[in-house]
């Protein structure tokens, strides 16, 4: 973990920043595979929960 934050000061990134726009990418797209479910969550397989997940990364590049 240490490595990847001097890498990206290395880079000039912000970890910070980079982590937090991480979460929320993670979090909204979590969020649609909950409204967007057929069926319970527990019910699907990591298959299923993953075309949705490939659905949310697709709507965010529009």
């Amino acid at each position: 973990m240490f490595s990847l934050i001097n890498y990206a000061r290395f880079l000039n990134i912000d970890p910070e920043t980079a982590l937090e726009r991480v979460n929320i990418k993670f979090k909204q797209r979590f969020e649609y595979i909950e409204a967007n479910a057929p069926k319970n969550l527990k019910e699907m397989t990591l298959e299923e929960m993953d075309v949705l997940w490939n659905q949310a990364k697709r709507l965010e590049k529009k």
